[in-house]
């Protein structure tokens, strides 16, 4: 049966002349225009609707596949999604990458001018954005029955420009000209409570009654799987004011910025992605965004749960909500309120179907990164929910004595709320306690949460925790951003069903030793590099590209640059091997130490740059506003991937992993993925170095003495006092009097190993064939790190679902 005719549906075209037919459609009767008169703008808008209807089509059917199966569906929340620019993406997915081409062609038009116009979706900022996205990919990609949640920011997080070195942040206005991948969908608004208070009615029901209404409207964009008719689709909820926030009579009266005072107050929780929250409204704004997020897509969850289903006793077998760290955690009261009061059920029965619902995966091992907030807040905002809170951790004290009695200290660590020095909500406990599976994000990072972070709950419930290691797409990180060596690839397996079965680059290993296939490897990474545009592609090109964090250690790769430069300069007649070392990433607009280490980073670089006996050899580059469109340029280039935070504080990293497949070698310590890629790829294509986890608590809790390390390593000395002194344009004092009297991260005692390592790095790289050798094996051997297994994973230990087969 031909299903799109079924649903009346008109066939649509896979040749080059139905698509340019199609083309000049959407040009006349949706964008107004013909083909003389039409912008570039028009080509781009008319070819993403055309690209657009395709995957719509299939989206049709693989709404009316998931209606007949009524499955148990992947609902996943998070903050943010990293997507990418869609344009090129979705060409490929819908298989019109190369008919669209020829049709623009016939049309008259330059597909890269036309396709250059894409912008990508402001609506995420590091790897938790990044991995979002990535398994919406995969679970398409393999046809599991997903929806993702998030909220549609107007201005993302921030457009990184730097002025005299220093960071500056500009709002990142990505849906400017609109957003051709979006359906809006005004007509499912849900309505949204905040602060009031609540009420028992003569029923001894409680009652919310709310001091401010906000609208979620949703919108959604497409997500396409690859290989496969599934099309999934991630749902954006953006806040509007109530029908009554304008304020006619004040607008008449000349008061317009007072009229809409209301309306912009509600939108401004949609406005921009991690308002800072280096003030208590900043604070107040960001718990306002998670609390909308849970409260739009949990109501939509409901809905579509009961477009099959009644018996709220299934909703467990029908729904698994995934909680993309501690952000929407707000679900878990969230569910638990709208299922006792607004249904009516008795809190056991909603509390036993909360907990068989959600899972959470946690991402850190920082201790200020798992969320706390102030209770007389939280009650002034949410006062509903705090009292659902507090009768969880109830019942949830009474638990853990009944498990552990007369440990008092083990009930306060474990209590949702902390007590001292102020009282607080604890969001991962709270994520914890009301959810069937925890899982962390690489296998050292699961070991350490069960072991150290949230070590007491790992006791209570061992089964509970789990260990899913991050994945990436092999379509959007190498066929997509390095199409050369996806050509090279696919030339050398014999077809390219690798795409979508990423173990199979295994077979790469056998043409590591073949010297033709070496020298075509080399040239493609040569062709990456001058695409880049660094400047000599002979050079060691030596990547870091990560949010800027002081754990990352972005510092501890600055004094390797200065010792590099000391180097050359008090041996200007020796060869050296030229390296090119480019940054990239963004730092928190409230988090200073992090940001003094951009401008130290731009003024190190302005000085090598000025010196003509240094600048032949070694390069500092800076492009500013780090996202996945540049990291698909930087990526395919790299030789050298900077892997170099603390032992211990990293969760996963997914930035090692896209370098590894690209046949970047990593240097390391054994921190987070780093491992399991050091496993994978062989401690002989692996540079390591530094502390190891063990090693480094029991430094720091043995008293550590950073200025122990500087007095007995010169070069060490050189390089930092030659920041204290100021001999980089005046600027890093800050940065350098943190590592000296400070240096919570153990910059200084992994120094000398870091300096040693990237020596040997400098040996390794001398022999061209054995680097290229080692760079073919790091992507022969990374198939493991493919996000489709990361879903499997999931799929099979914690979301228990199956595959729905889209029909034709």
């Amino acid at each position: 049966m031909d299903v799109r005719n079924g649903m009346g549906l008109r066939p649509l075209g896979t040749s080059a002349a139905e698509f340019e037919q199609d083309l000049l459609s959407n040009l006349y009767y949706r964008r107004g225009t013909t083909v003389e008169s039409a912008s570039t703008q028009d080509a781009y808008e008319t070819l993403a609707l055309t690209v657009r209807d395709r995957l719509a089509e299939r989206r049709v059917r693989t709404a009316a596949a998931h209606y007949a199966a009524n499955p148990r569906w992947v609902y996943y929340l998070s903050a943010e999604y990293l997507l990418g620019k869609q344009l090129e993406q979705n060409m490929l997915y819908s298989g019109t990458d190369r008919i669209a081409r020829i049709a623009m062609k016939q049309l008259g038009l330059d597909p890269d001018e036309v396709e250059g116009l894409d912008v990508e979706p402001g609506l995420g900022n590091g790897g938790l954005g990044r991995l979002a996205a990535c398994l919406l990919d995969a679970m398409a990609t393999l046809d599991i029955p997903a929806v993702g949640y998030g909220i549609r920011y107007d201005l993302g997080i921030f457009k990184q420009t730097f002025k005299n070195g220093a960071q500056v942040e500009k709002p990142d206005d990505w849906s400017y000209q609109g957003n051709p991948w979006e359906f809006p969908a005004p007509d499912d608004r849900q309505t949204v409570f905040f602060y009031g208070h609540t009420e028992r009615d003569a029923n001894g029901k409680t009652c919310w009654i709310p001091g401010e209404v906000v609208l979620g409207e949703p919108s959604h964009m497409l997500v396409p799987g690859h290989g496969t008719d599934t099309v999934n689709i991630v749902r954006l909820w953006r806040a509007r004011g109530s029908e009554s926030s304008f304020d006619l009579s004040r607008f008449s009266a000349g008061q317009y910025a007072e009229a809409v005072d209301e309306a912009v107050h509600a939108e401004n929780i949609s406005k921009v992605l991690y308002p800072d929250d280096s003030t208590e409204s900043g604070r107040e704004l960001r718990l306002k965004q998670q609390y909308f997020l849970v409260s739009c897509s949990l109501r939509d969850i409901i809905r579509r749960f009961r477009l099959r289903n009644t018996d709220w006793s299934e909703f467990p077998k029908k729904t698994v909500i995934q909680l993309n760290d501690t952000h929407p955690t707000l679900a878990i009261p969230e569910l638990m309120r709208l299922l006792v009061d607004e249904e009516g059920l008795n809190w056991d029965l909603a509390w036993t179907i909360v907990r068989q619902t959600f899972a959470y995966t946690c991402h850190t091992l920082l201790p200020e990164a798992l969320e706390t907030w102030s209770v007389p807040m939280f009650e002034r905002l949410l006062p509903r929910h705090l009292e659902i809170i507090y009768t969880i951790n109830e019942h949830f004290l009474a638990e853990v004595r009944e498990a552990f009695p007369g440990d008092v200290d083990r009930v306060r660590r474990m209590s949702l709320i902390q007590e001292e020095p102020d009282r607080r909500v604890r969001m991962a406990n709270l994520a914890v306690v009301g959810t069937q599976a925890v899982n962390g994000v690489a296998e050292l990072h699961s070991e350490l949460l069960a072991s150290t972070t949230l070590r007491d709950f790992a006791e209570l419930w061992p089964a509970k925790f789990h260990n899913v290691t991050n994945g990436i797409s092999p379509r959007r990180f190498i066929k997509i951003a390095n199409p050369t060596l996806s050509s090279l690839i696919s030339e050398g397996l014999g077809g390219d069903e690798w795409i979508n079965d990423l173990d199979r680059l295994a077979g790469l290993e056998a043409l590591a030793d073949d010297e033709s296939f070496r020298s075509r490897w080399r040239a493609v990474k040569q062709a990456n590099k001058v695409r880049l545009g660094l400047g000599d592609p002979e050079s060691l090109t030596d990547v870091m590209i990560k949010r800027f964090h002081e754990y990352k250690r972005q510092q501890l790769k600055l004094l390797h640059i200065i010792t590099m430069y000391h180097r050359i300069k008090a041996n200007p007649g020796q060869a050296y091997v030229p390296r090119t070392v480019l940054f990239a990433g963004k730092a928190a607009p409230a988090y200073h130490a992090a940001k003094h280490v951009i401008r130290l980073i731009n003024a190190v670089a302005a000085v090598i740059d000025a010196d003509p006996a240094v600048s032949p050899y070694l390069k500092v580059v800076f492009p500013p506003n780090y996202n996945v469109t540049l990291g698909s340029l930087i990526i395919p280039a790299a030789d050298l991937s900077e892997q170099i935070s603390m032992a211990g504080k990293e969760a996963s990293g997914t930035g090692n992993m896209k370098l590894a497949l690209n046949g970047a070698l990593t240097i390391g310590t054994l921190d987070g993925a780093n491992i399991e890629i050091r496993d994978k790829v062989g401690a002989d294509n692996f540079f390591l170095f530094g502390l190891d986890t063990p090693a480094a608590t029991a430094l720091k809790n043995n008293g550590y003495r950073a200025r122990d390390h500087y007095d007995r390593d010169p070069e060490l000395r050189h390089a930092l006092d030659s920041i204290l002194d100021g001999k980089f344009l005046g600027i890093g004092r800050e940065v350098g009097e943190s590592l000296l009297n400070w240096d919570e991260y153990l910059t200084l005692a992994d120094y000398r190993s870091y300096v040693d390592a990237q020596d040997q790095v400098d040996a390794a790289w001398q022999d061209t064939d054995q680097w290229t050798r080692k760079s073919i094996l790091n992507t022969a051997r990374s198939g493991f790190f493919s996000a489709d297994r990361t879903v499997r994973d999931y799929a099979a230990g914690i979301w228990h679902v199956n595959p729905v087969k889209v029909g034709r």
